[in-house]
């Protein structure tokens, strides 16, 4: 399978249903260098549709939920950043599986548009890749996601 570079990709223009959506940001600080790199690439892609970002910080994966569940009424869509690298034991498994879940359920129940990019991956040099703005920017990606589920849910608010 190829990997695609999404830095390569042209800009997509603003939505104007998007331009002042609120996005609420958490990210986990577990490994900060890859933090750094998803924080980057969702805060350019929601800079871009011309909406506007408040990051959240938590320790780690498992509480992100958590606060998306606390902060999200205030906001119109959120993003969720983080990384969960395998280790040797079966904490990897509860960690991505319990985040993921919890974060869809969330989504599904309150209708919140949500991207998912906390990243499940078996390396550091894989997480460092996949976050990496100028590679495959799974930050970017995320924030791209949940504004685009903004974008739908606007839509048929106004149909």
């Amino acid at each position: 399978m190829v990997a695609q570079t999404r830095a390569a990709t042209a800009p997509k223009p603003a939505d104007p249903a998007l331009a002042g959506a609120r996005i609420l940001v958490v990210e986990a600080r577990y490994y900060d260098a890859l933090a750094d790199e998803l924080l980057a690439g969702a805060r350019a892609a929601i800079e871009a549709a011309g909406a506007h970002a408040t990051v959240v910080t938590v320790p780690g994966a498992l509480e992100i939920p958590a606060a998306v569940a606390i902060l999200a009424d205030d906001y119109d869509a959120v993003v969720a950043l983080g990384c969960v690298i395998r280790g040797e034991t079966g904490h990897y498994d509860i960690v991505a599986g319990e985040s993921a879940r919890a974060l869809m359920d969330l989504s599904v129940q309150r209708r919140l548009p949500l991207g998912n990019g906390i990243l499940t991956v078996e390396t550091e040099a894989q997480a460092l890749e996949r976050a990496r703005v100028a590679e495959m920017n799974k930050g970017g990606g995320a924030a791209e996601a949940a504004l685009a589920v903004l974008a739908l849910k606007r839509a048929a608010a106004a149909a």
